[in-house]
């Protein structure tokens, strides 16, 4: 990996629930997301073009895979505004836990949430 490598190739978002987990994300950051048939695993992607580089990730649904609050935190793109997808998160069946808070002028600003199936997950944004 050199310095031009993104750091972060894939992700996978434990679910108890895989259809209730992909409404929840679906929900709150306004996508569609895809389910990928690998037998016993449950997965669902989020949307990613392979070609454009950027890093891709889904739900996933397993014996294998136990959502946690206190493990490894991701940050999903919540661009352009922080505060619309924020504000879905409640009624969709999400808790937040950390409140907006701005990062520094340069960087944007965060947010964590626990999600439907009880996974502790970050939001950024530029605004």
């Amino acid at each position: 990996m050199d310095n031009h490598t993104n750091a972060l190739n894939w992700f996978e978002i434990p679910a108890t629930d895989i259809e209730r987990a992909q409404k929840f994300y679906e929900t709150i950051l306004a996508i569609k997301m895809s389910p990928l048939p690998l037998g016993e695993l449950k997965m669902v992607t989020f949307p990613v073009n392979p070609e454009s580089g950027r890093v891709g990730g889904a739900l996933v649904q397993h014996e294998m895979y136990t959502p946690v609050d206190n493990g490894v935190l991701i940050y999903l793109n919540a661009n352009p505004g922080i505060q619309t997808v924020i504000d879905r998160i409640e009624p969709a069946g999400g808790r937040l836990s950390v409140p907006k808070t701005q990062i520094s002028p340069e960087i944007g600003y965060m947010c964590v949430f626990i999600d439907t199936e009880g996974n502790r997950i970050a939001l950024h944004a530029q605004n």
